[in-house]
């Protein structure tokens, strides 16, 4: 891939997906925050979160996961939810008061596989194989102790996730969102079907590393059939999970082709790469180039998203250059101020990403957050 230089102006060029007319590259990254309603609806005080970061000028926003169904998929006590016709109701003020400020706003879709640790409506976890997802749950969502084992779904169990996906896009589109991305990163369900350790399967949908990427094209597939031609969809992937966050691909450069070519080739709008550093190598002992790197060679139609400690306008630009992104998301730094593009634009000394102990012992919105997109003083 030929390198291509980029400024720091290049975050605020504008770009168009799939009928959007984004007015800058800065995307908000999904971030966990579990400040719903215990039933999933979304609250006034998320509405005022998305709110800032459309105030503070990010032109796309993703949210954090949202589960789709009331059966397996939801993670986290206080997650949001887009499987009830209550949920889509309580999204209308969120993504009514994005676009007031000039934003789009994608919902991510998220079934929780092995990695939950906090669903009302079920008892125990499904995934791809009865395999435990390694490390211990997180404190941060209120969780201890190891994972529970899942049981492996069934083909049924699996075609009615794929249709969870699919009414729950139909949902978003209902609720005034621009787009849905599916989470196909951090050892959730789609990439737990996705990795080797993880997915035991010998139907056909384990095995082979383009074998595993099945469940993820189907979902893709029977979205874009639910919302039509007229709305955004794409996919999150990550090599590192929640669970184990040092994962790499056993194939290497190969398994990185087979996996964004096998996605390239599904009506998907965009692949939205996530690594703790978008631009360190995916594969350091094998090739130098970067997860964003490799799926700008191996799926160039698709636009490509990059995330991992993009922090300041420099590191921005490195990925949207050299990095081949087409968009940056920010996270962390994101929070830290929620005006983040604007400060980039303007030149304004930005604050450092925050550590988890800022958020105290939950992730949730806090009340420091809802005023991170204040005006600074220019004198």
């Amino acid at each position: 891939m030929t390198a291509t230089p980029a400024s720091e102006a290049t975050l605020n060029a504008p770009y168009g997906l799939r009928g959007l007319d984004l007015p800058n590259r800065a995307v908000l990254a999904p971030m966990t925050r579990i400040s719903a309603h215990g039933d999933g609806r979304a609250t006034e005080r998320m509405r005022d979160y998305y709110r800032s970061f459309a105030e503070g000028g990010f032109g796309l926003l993703v949210t954090e996961g949202i589960y789709p169904d009331t059966a397996y998929s939801q993670g986290y006590l206080d997650q949001p939810g887009l499987a009830t016709p209550e949920h889509v109701e309580s999204w209308v003020p969120v993504t009514a008061a994005v676009h007031e400020h000039g934003a789009s706003i994608i919902a991510q879709l998220m079934h929780a596989g092995p990695q939950g640790q906090g669903n009302p409506h079920v008892s125990g976890l499904r995934s791809a194989s009865a395999v435990r997802a390694r490390g211990q749950q997180a404190g941060m969502y209120r969780g201890s102790g190891p994972y529970e084992q899942p049981e492996a779904l069934s083909v049924e169990e699996i075609g009615e996730v794929i249709s969870s996906f699919a009414a729950a896009a139909v949902r978003a589109r209902d609720a005034g969102f621009d787009g849905v991305e599916i989470h196909g990163a951090n050892g959730y369900l789609v990439d737990a079907f996705l990795t080797d350790y993880l997915n035991e399967r010998t139907d056909g949908y384990g095995g082979s590393p383009m074998a595993r990427t099945r469940v993820a094209r189907e979902i893709i597939e029977a979205v874009r059939a639910a919302v039509g031609n007229d709305f955004v969809v794409g996919i999150r992937i990550s090599q590192g999970k929640v669970s184990d966050a040092t994962h790499r691909w056993s194939g290497g450069v190969a398994e990185a082709e087979t996996v964004f070519g096998a996605l390239a080739g599904a009506p998907v709008d965009y692949l939205h790469t996530t690594e703790w550093k978008a631009n360190a190598p995916a594969f350091p002992d094998e090739d130098a180039r970067s997860l964003s790197q490799l799926a700008r060679e191996f799926a160039p139609g698709l636009t490509i998203i990059a995330n991992g400690h993009l922090d300041t306008g420099a590191e921005a630009a490195l990925s949207l250059g050299e990095g081949g992104a087409d968009l940056v998301a920010i996270g962390k730094a994101a929070l830290a101020q929620h005006d983040w593009p604007r400060r980039v634009e303007q030149g304004r000394q930005l604050l450092e990403p925050l550590a988890p102990s800022a958020f105290g012992d939950l992730a949730t919105i806090q009340d420091w957050e809802l005023r991170a997109a204040e005006p600074v003083p220019t004198s």
